[in-house]
């Protein structure tokens, strides 16, 4: 038995069961063991920002980590954007990543590279394999690194001749994973005092408080204080729709989000933290908040906000029950008018399945969705945390490995898409009930917007071509069908209304081009 094989036992009895994977000759041994061993679900991606977008989007659904397997530096510097949306989504990732036999690094051959340089940034923790006997030990130290408590990305780095090594380590059993920090009762005095003292509040939401147990405690706490209830403006995960607490999306746009929040004396925020702007701009304030308003904190990511929140809606008089939101009923579609992104969130509003997920990577034109499937069927919408596109497609891939009964939705840009196109080729290969939705304006149009917010004047030839997307335009049929998934394309309210239709009845991965 290969070294390798008692890696992928231990990581199995961790919980981790599934592994997205673009591995090469210093993996080797970890195919074999991938396929040796009963347990784990290896899922092929044509490129590495795939699978560690996949990893992503399988972690926010599930609730645990997948692992990857990346081959040696450049495989994980492919891979790199898409964990840095995993790390400031806080989800938990095992990144494992091979390396030369220990021996071969001092050759200095052509692939090698300070892999641990590589991955830092983008991870909560490094660590790497020193010896065969290490190698379980080492596999159980990154899971927990993965769960934290604050939650995100831990890499292991495997040398080749540590995998196919026959010391056959110990296969660890299960152990115990950290949970999220408790909340001091200190803190949750202090919060309570200070909502009782404060005559305009606002409750800012992130992380895991956006969930249904967090929402419907800060739902009463809302009700029953006065206070305005947001969430942050791009979130891990939000369950949304009828029947659900729906708190106010803070504005992306500085100058609309410090507008919202401008009369607010106390700001208290519950698994993030107090907001800022995405960019600097010349002449405005980076921070949302108003200068004077006391802010608090309930508790960070790492924090069990969620238990908090049930607490503190306990302590404080508040009603039994949230206000949520019904169903509301859809308005009149306008099949001739021009297709644009309203429309959209209309027929999802009309048309998607309870207990939908969307993956949203579609910057401008997703802010145009969100609105309509608010009070439609249940959902949970990730959002892209760390504003690195190219997520949503892989996303899909992930969550719907993680809720394969349920559909999945991914909502991209015609310039995000095209990072990881590569992503429709693993939904075919796995009959992935996802429905991608490619927003076609056949340019960067959110570069567009910010090239005037920076205050860069008026964009020339030079610049007019670098954030134009239409010499050529990309046939988005074209290029879904050349990777095995069926394609339409939808140029009014109409056609799209009844692509959707076409889409969900026909199951398995679609693609619609939105042309807007």
């Amino acid at each position: 038995m290969f070294a390798a094989e008692s890696l992928v036992r231990t990581l199995i009895n961790q919980g981790v069961d599934t592994c997205f994977t673009n591995p090469g000759t210093s993996e080797m041994h970890m195919v074999a063991a991938l396929d040796r061993v009963e347990g784990m679900k290896s899922v092929l991606c044509l490129f590495e920002g795939v699978a560690t977008g996949a990893a992503d989007g399988y972690a926010r659904m599930a609730g645990k980590p997948a692992c990857t397997l990346l081959h040696l530096g450049p495989g994980a510097g492919n891979g790199l954007a898409n964990l840095h949306n995993a790390r400031r989504g806080y989800a938990p990732v095992v990144n494992i990543v091979g390396d030369h036999a220990r021996a071969h690094l001092e050759l200095d051959a052509p692939l090698t590279s300070d892999i641990a340089g590589v991955c830092a940034p983008m991870s909560r923790w490094v660590g790497t394999v020193e010896t065969p006997q290490d190698i379980s030990r080492m596999a159980v130290e990154a899971v927990k690194q993965a769960y934290g408590p604050e939650r995100g990305v831990a890499t292991l780095i495997l040398p080749a001749d540590c995998a196919w090594s026959d010391a056959e380590p110990q296969v660890i059993e299960t152990v115990g994973m950290p949970d999220l920090d408790a909340v001091p009762l200190a803190q949750l005095d202090k919060v309570m005092k200070a909502l009782e003292a404060a005559s305009s509040p606002v409750i800012l939401l992130g992380g895991t408080a956006c969930l249904d147990a967090g929402l419907e405690a800060a739902g009463r706490i809302a009700d029953g204080t006065g206070a305005k209830l947001f969430m942050d403006t791009f979130v891990p995960r939000i369950a949304r729709g009828h029947g659900r607490v729906a708190p106010k999306r803070l504005s992306y746009l500085g100058s609309q989000a410090m507008e919202e929040l401008q009369d607010a004396d106390l700001l208290i925020t519950v698994g993030t933290k107090a907001p800022v702007g995405f960019f600097a701009y010349p002449g405005e304030r980076g921070t949302f908040a108003p200068p004077k308003a006391e802010i608090i904190a309930l508790g960070g990511p790492q924090d069990e906000v969620t238990e908090a929140l049930i607490i503190l809606a306990e302590a404080i008089d508040t009603p039994p029950k949230a206000k949520v939101l019904t169903r509301a009923q859809a308005p009149k579609l306008i099949p001739d008018a021009e297709l644009n992104p309203g429309f959209v969130g209309l027929s999802l509003m009309r048309h998607m399945p309870e207990d939908s997920i969307i993956c949203d990577d579609s910057t401008t034109s997703g802010m145009g969705v969100f609105p309509w499937t608010q009070a439609g069927p249940r959902h949970d919408w990730l959002c892209l945390t760390g504003g690195a596109i190219g997520s949503g497609m892989p996303q899909a891939v992930g969550a719907a490995l993680a809720c394969p009964d349920r559909q999945v939705f991914a909502l991209c840009g015609d310039g995000a898409a095209a990072y990881t196109l590569q992503a429709l080729w693993t939904q075919a290969r796995e009959k992935q009930n996802v429905i991608n939705i490619v927003f076609a304006n056949h340019s960067y149009l959110v570069l567009n917007f910010e090239l005037a917010r920076v205050g860069a004047g008026e964009p020339g030839p030079a610049a007019e071509r670098m954030l134009s997307l239409d010499h050529p335009k990309m046939d988005w049929v074209k290029l879904a069908e050349g990777f095995g998934v069926a394609a339409q394309r939808a140029r009014t309210a109409g056609e799209f209304d009844t692509a959707l239709v076409s889409a969900l009845k026909a199951g398995g991965p679609q693609l619609i081009v939105a042309e807007i």
